[in-house]
């Protein structure tokens, strides 16, 4: 067999059927309520249902989308999903699919935070998000595991991962860094060994096919993907007006000084920086809410990353958490209307942490359809995804740190978690179980043994 040649069972399958804007929105409203497991977990999640269930998107197709994600600031996850949706339907299509990845995390969010603020530890909550917690874990091991295998196809992509790991887990490098070096090593590669970095590394998983996909390897740039100049500074204005509007609202009513205002300000330059996802942001966040305008005290911040780790969406929706206590305790509003407060500005810095990404994607898009065959652009951006599979290992050496050791190594190791944890693992990798069967079952046997322990 050649090397374009697919297996019988994959030239048999017949064409994806085209998809409506209805259909899309279904699966998008779906996806918001299920993309648990942070970036890596969700990336899993969409490669699963849009390449190898669905055929919406080829693996080549997606694999230069994803690549294009994770050079932004930003969660790479959302813009993802909003680069296909926009690639299917347009821009209304980015929108939706944009929205509703993140929507249901901040309605979940506001009502967590408010059962967090009004009535403290709950232990069946406690419970439930006890066995989450190592859950979660398990999923973003799995999904490292995925993208690995698909990325790392020979040794000098190994070698690249590998490095990554060490930069960001030993030496605390920042994250844009890496992935700066990881373009420089991409681009003299794809000059001198372009065998080495076409998408799939050379051994042939760039042919990797699960039949003919709705936007396959082939299919031409959609009209509304081709790059245009009045395009462009249209969008730039638009954005510029959705950013300008409430900032300049928020400023006449409460001066700049005010805390929402402050909030608006503070998250826009926290969503221009979250190179590498939530984790690379976290630090300024803490440094900024915490220390400099104390919105929120440290044990808050803890508990609020815990509830972002545990609910669907975007990680870095622990900024909901953030705005949501940050304006309760402030009582911006009054005391009376306390609650109302916490709704707004979580809605707030939801708005300004997320708008770029929308700006991104809507208006770079078609620059990056214009180069998905060319490999002096491939070439870097498939070093960055091998760099990414190192830095998605080291988050899930982060989270299995703080789930088997929650008071530091000088603490006791949880034993429950890890057999929970482990549990997780065989359900996820030898059975091939769902994410929300696995994260359910997790959560009962979370619940149970909290309460035994309690």
């Amino acid at each position: 067999m050649n090397e374009t040649t697919l297996p019988p069972v994959e030239q048999d399958l017949p064409r994806a059927e085209p998809v409506s804007l209805f259909q899309a929105f279904l699966f998008w409203l779906k996806l918001g309520f299920i993309s648990f497991g942070g970036p890596a977990g969700q990336i899993s999640i969409m490669h699963q249902e849009l390449v190898e269930r669905r055929r919406w998107i080829s693996e080549r197709r997606f694999l230069h989308a994803l690549n294009y994600c994770m050079l932004l600031p930003g969660p790479e996850a959302q813009q993802l999903a909003t680069y296909i949706g926009w690639l299917m339907h347009r821009t209304w299509g980015g929108v939706i699919a944009g929205v509703l990845f993140v929507l249901p995390s901040l309605f979940i969010l506001i009502a967590l935070s408010w059962v967090y603020i009004a009535f403290g530890d709950v232990p069946v909550v406690a419970g439930l998000f006890y066995g989450i917690k190592p859950a979660v874990t398990a999923i973003v091991v799995q999904a490292a595991h995925r993208i690995g295998s698909r990325a790392l196809k020979n040794n000098w992509l190994w070698a690249i991962a590998a490095a990554s790991f060490v930069a960001i887990f030993a030496l605390n490098l920042p994250f844009p860094l890496i992935v700066l070096v990881a373009a420089v090593i991409g681009y003299f590669g794809g000059r001198f060994v372009p065998e080495k970095f076409s998408i799939g590394g050379g051994h042939g998983a760039a042919k990797q096919s699960y039949g003919p996909a709705l936007i396959d390897d082939e299919t031409p740039t959609p009209e509304h993907a081709r790059f245009r100049w009045p395009r462009l500074l249209l969008l730039a204005a638009i954005g510029a007006t959705l950013w300008a509007l409430p900032m300049g609202l928020l400023t006449a009513l409460f001066g700049w000084e005010g805390t929402l205002t402050q909030m608006g300000w503070f998250f826009t330059k926290a969503a221009l920086l979250t190179f590498g996802g939530a984790y690379a942001v976290l630090p300024y966040v803490y440094q900024g809410a915490v220390g400099h305008y104390g919105w929120l005290t440290p044990t808050q911040m803890i508990d609020g990353l815990a509830l972002g780790e545990t609910t669907p969406g975007p990680l870095i929706m622990v900024v909901a958490f953030v705005g949501f206590v940050g304006g309760y305790v402030q009582q911006v509003f009054g005391v009376d209307q306390a609650f109302l407060a916490g709704v707004v500005a979580a809605s707030l810095v939801t708005w300004f942490t997320f708008l770029p990404s929308f700006l991104f994607i809507l208006a770079g898009g078609p620059l990056v359809e214009s180069t998905h065959n060319e490999l002096k652009f491939t070439a870097p951006l498939t070093a960055i995804t091998a760099a990414v599979v190192g830095v998605i290992l080291n988050l899930a050496l982060f989270f299995g740190y703080h789930v088997l050791w929650p008071q530091g190594f000088e603490g006791a190791f949880d034993w429950p978690s890890a057999l929970i944890a482990l549990a997780a693992a065989v359900a996820l990798f030898h059975f091939k179980r769902g994410v929300i069967q696995v994260l359910m079952a997790c959560a009962l046997a979370g619940l149970v043994v909290h309460l035994l322990q309690n």
